[in-house]
C-alpha cells in the first residue's frame, strides 16, 4: 500500500489556550518510554507503563499513539495485552483503531542493501543489523569506534538506493527508510483522525529521528518535549529521563488529569 500521508495537510500554527484544550499524546518508544539499551533486543519496558497508557488512552478519548522507529509487531509485543494506535517504522506503517491504514512499500533493492550490511556486520564485532523489512537499521552502540565507517557505508548505500530512500541518523544508529515516511507526517495524519482532531498535539521523543515530529507539533500549536538535554533541539520543553517521564505518565493515569501542563514549563 502506498504511504497515505501528505505533508501539505499539516495545519498552520494557531493560537491555543493550552490550559483549557484537551491534548492528543504521541510517544516515542526507545529512549522515551524505555532507556536506550546496548542492542535493540535488550530493552525492558516497566510493567506498569502499558496499563498506565491504556488508562490514559481512555481518559484522552482514544487520542494516544506510539510514534516509533520500531515495527508495529514489536510494539504490540512490548505492550501486550494492550494495543494502541501506532505509527511504526518512522511513519512507514500506521495503525488506527486496530486497522492498518497506511504502509509504505519496501524500497526497491532493499534486499541487496541488507545483504551488504550483513556482510559488514559479520566482519566487524559489535555491529548489529536490524532488518525491519520496510526499513533497515545499522547499530554501532557496542562498537563506537566504528561510527565513521558505519555512517560512510550507510550514506553510500542510501545514495545507491536512490530517491525512494532517505537515511535517518540517530543515536549510534542509522536507518534506511522510505523517503515518504517521517514521524512528523505521521503525527499530522493522525491529527486529522476523529479521536485526535481539535486537540492540542503533544509529542515526546529523545533523538534526532524525532526532530521532524517536534517541528510538526510546534507548527500545529502543540507541545514538543525532548527527553534529555545533551544537544540542540526544536523541542519546546525537556524532561530529564525516561524515568522522569514514567513518573508523569503513571501519576496522570492514577489521577486522571493529564494535560500539557503536566510536562512542566517551556524552556
Amino acid at each position: 500500500m502506498t504511504n497515505l500521508i501528505d505533508p501539505e495537510t499539516i495545519p498552520e500554527s494557531r493560537s491555543i489556550n493550552a490550559a483549557a484544550q484537551e491534548i492528543a499524546l504521541f510517544l516515542d518508544f526507545d529512549g522515551t518510554l524505555v532507556e536506550i539499551a546496548p542492542s535493540p533486543e535488550d530493552v525492558r519496558l516497566d510493567r506498569r507503563v502499558a496499563p498506565a497508557l491504556e488508562a490514559l488512552r481512555i481518559q484522552l478519548g482514544g487520542a494516544l499513539a506510539l510514534v516509533s522507529g520500531r515495527p508495529i509487531a514489536f510494539l504490540d509485543e512490548a505492550m501486550a495485552p494492550h494495543r494502541f494506535d501506532i505509527a511504526g517504522l518512522h511513519g512507514a506503517q500506521i495503525r488506527v483503531d486496530g486497522e492498518l491504514r497506511a504502509q509504505s512499500d519496501t524500497p526497491a533493492h532493499m534486499h541487496d542493501a541488507l545483504r551488504d550490511l550483513v556482510r559488514f556486520a559479520n566482519s566487524h564485532v559489535g555491529i548489529i543489523v536490524e532488518d525491519k523489512r520496510i526499513s533497515t537499521a545499522l547499530h554501532w552502540r557496542l562498537a563506537p569506534e566504528l561510527q565513521d565507517e558505519a555512517l560512510d557505508l550507510m550514506r553510500a548505500t542510501a545514495a545507491k538506493l536512490g530517491p525512494g530512500v532517505r537515511l535517518q541518523e540517530g543515536k549510534a544508529v542509522a536507518e534506511l527508510v522510505p523517503a515518504s515516511a517521517s514521524k512528523g507526517n505521521a503525527i499530522a495524519w493522525l491529527m486529522a483522525r476523529p479521536a485526535y482532531a481539535g486537540r492540542r498535539p503533544v509529542f515526546i521523543g529523545d533523538d534526532i529521528t524525532d526532530e521532524d515530529g517536534f517541528e510538526t507539533v510546534n507548527a500545529m500549536g502543540g507541545l514538543s518535549v525532548r527527553i534529555g538535554g545533551d544537544r540542540q533541539s526544536h523541542a519546546m520543553m525537556r524532561i530529564a529521563s525516561p524515568t522522569a517521564l514514567r513518573h508523569i505518565l503513571l501519576e496522570g493515569a492514577e489521577n486522571g488529569g493529564l494535560t500539557a501542563s503536566s510536562f512542566g514549563k517551556n524552556d
